[in-house]
């Protein structure tokens, strides 16, 4: 019964733990050309964190907080205050 109980659980864990590898590869986050494109999704730009202060003047729009989206398009965060393509 043990042996039974120990091989559904192995194989349990196999499984789940492949699914999340497979959830993960299918949420690529996009990498934008420049903040003109960006800029049309994200009005505001993306913020890495929610408690990242804008360094450069007064912008119109709230940024869209996302980690990974942020890290994906580092490059166009040109006054590198953790918010890329802020307007």
């Amino acid at each position: 019964m043990k042996k039974i109980l120990a091989t559904i659980l192995g194989v349990g864990l196999i499984f789940g733990f492949s699914s999340i590898d497979s959830a993960e590869a299918k949420t690529k986050v996009k990498t934008y050309k420049n903040c003109t494109a960006l800029n049309k999704d994200y009005k505001g730009g993306v913020a890495k964190s929610s408690k990242t202060k804008n360094k450069g003047g007064k912008t119109k729009y709230k940024p869209y907080v996302s980690a990974s989206l942020y890290k994906a398009n580092k490059k166009m965060d040109r006054d590198k205050d953790g918010i890329a393509c802020e307007k």
